[in-house]
């Protein structure tokens, strides 16, 4: 999961998607990280109003700390993705050679009309950090089910 400092968006989806993975029991198959694509607030925990927000809705996002997305994750990872078209530009334009397919939005595994998780930081107060849940929850529910769809029967029968 990528934005642009990784302290709100995707600090968000990827504690939403760690709790669906946990829930499953399949936290030992898939692996679930966040990162930004600048160096803004490397270090820093996420924002607590995005912290705030999480633990309402049954997430935990405390123990995450931001960094800075490194060209080892388009090797780790089999998903890169974005939050906004911007972060998807800069993923694109960073991945090594064979590695630009596994970049996508995340909200390419929504049903939703909207193509990008807005930045709460750009007007959204208190009520942008709840959008960022609302559209990354029903996305990372998605993105489950490819994944689940992708893992052997015997992980996923576990």
């Amino acid at each position: 999961m990528v934005c642009l400092g990784n302290i709100c968006r995707s600090p968000t989806a990827h504690g939403v998607l760690e709790k669906l993975i946990q829930d499953k029991g399949l936290s030992e198959a898939i692996e679930v990280d966040s990162a930004g694509t600048s160096t803004y607030h490397i270090g820093d925990h996420p924002d607590p109003r995005s912290i705030a927000a999480a633990q309402r809705r049954g997430y935990s996002l405390e123990k995450q700390v931001a960094r800075q997305v490194s060209p080892n994750d388009f090797q780790e990872f089999d998903y890169v993705l974005a939050m906004d078209a911007d972060n998807l530009q800069h993923l694109v334009s960073a991945a090594p050679g064979g590695s630009k397919a596994k970049v996508q939005l995340l909200l390419d595994y929504a049903s939703g009309e909207t193509e990008s998780v807005p930045d709460p930081y750009l007007g959204g107060g208190l009520q942008g950090f709840e959008t960022v849940l609302d559209l990354v929850e029903g996305a990372c529910q998605r993105l489950l089910e490819q994944l689940l769809q992708e893992l052997p029967t015997a992980v996923r029968e576990q």
